[in-house]
């Protein structure tokens, strides 16, 4: 019997112990606490958490403020993540070259290290695990294309954050894509300090309908944005086509009712639950996703796929 007892003891102890090691702490890194997009981000890393919680981990989101000095307030979040000890950290990467110094030090220091939404292109120099995200070229190519078949000879495609590397990207496909099927595209790059600001980004892009009647298509790269656009599209009251990066409510109503034409949807839900859950894992158990990128998009919603876009949004996982 006191063997017996010695015996389940023993074992007590050892599934402690393989508890205890089985319990990874992550951080999640990404954008402005102010913008809706990263809820939806948010919202599959909190369910990946589920799992992470019941295995005895954490999840910890940090966001920047804003977007004015986006680089290096996302390093110094990754910073404090470092400081913080955790495992690992899911992270965005739209500036690598404000960003990646603070990578590698959170990796010598022991920490594994996921990229998500942005920075796909630095996966190799980042040192990463995996890159979880739409490529926003092949992305772009695919929005300038789609515009141009249906009829739009000039698109002006508007970027709320110059410099980013992910959102210059969009744009750059969607030039080289509508150029494919014979159309131009105009880039439209306002101050960072208007991102987020609905009336002076729809004057700015109202003032560019006006100024050239030839603007047959407009592509915006967020959901707050194709709004501002759409409103500058009802004062000039030309049949302007309209198309946009990611989803929102309004975005699938006005796709519903024909008064836009399409939105690429990159299934943000996807790269925060990816991200976070196979960073967990790789920690716990060593497991390793083997494909590198994982891309979750892109994805054209428009008419022919619209009523079975709804209920994702409703859920928040789209």
């Amino acid at each position: 019997m006191k063997l017996f007892k010695k015996i389940i003891m023993s074992a007590l102890v050892m599934s402690m112990t393989t508890g205890a090691a089985m319990a990874a702490d992550i951080a999640l890194v990404i954008g402005s606490s102010q913008d809706a997009f990263w809820n939806v981000v948010k919202k599959g890393a909190e369910d990946a958490a589920v799992t992470i919680v019941a295995r005895g981990g954490s999840l910890n989101i940090l966001q920047t403020n804003g977007y004015d000095n986006y680089g290096p307030d996302l390093a110094a979040l990754i910073e404090l993540a470092t400081a913080q000890g955790v495992d690992g950290i899911a992270t965005v990467l739209p500036v690598p070259e404000a960003m990646i110094p603070a990578i590698h030090a959170a990796q010598a220091a022991g920490i594994k290290v996921t990229l998500l939404n942005g920075g796909g292109d630095s996966l190799v120099e980042s040192r990463a695990l995996n890159y979880f995200g739409s490529d926003e070229y092949v992305a772009g190519v695919a929005g300038g294309r789609y515009l141009a078949d249906n009829g739009s000879k000039h698109i002006l495609c508007h970027i709320q954050i110059p410099g980013t590397v992910n959102l210059e990207s969009r744009c750059k496909g969607v030039e080289d894509g509508a150029g494919e099927s014979g159309a131009k595209v105009f880039i439209l790059r306002l101050p960072t300090s208007m991102d987020g600001d609905f009336a002076a980004t729809s004057s700015a892009i109202e003032n560019e309908l006006i100024g050239d009647s030839s603007i047959d298509g407009v592509i915006t790269l967020a959901s707050w944005s194709a709004s501002a656009a759409f409103s500058a599209i009802q004062q000039v009251g030309r049949d302007i086509q309209l198309g946009q990066f990611d989803l929102s409510p309004a975005t699938l109503d006005r796709i519903k009712a024909g008064t836009q034409t399409m939105a690429i949807d990159q299934t943000p839900y996807y790269q925060g639950f990816l991200s976070v859950s196979t960073l967990a894992a790789n920690i716990d158990f060593g497991t390793k996703v083997a494909t590198a990128p994982v891309l979750t998009g892109p994805a054209i919603v428009d008419s022919s796929n619209i009523d079975a876009t709804f209920a994702g949004v409703a859920a928040g996982t789209r």
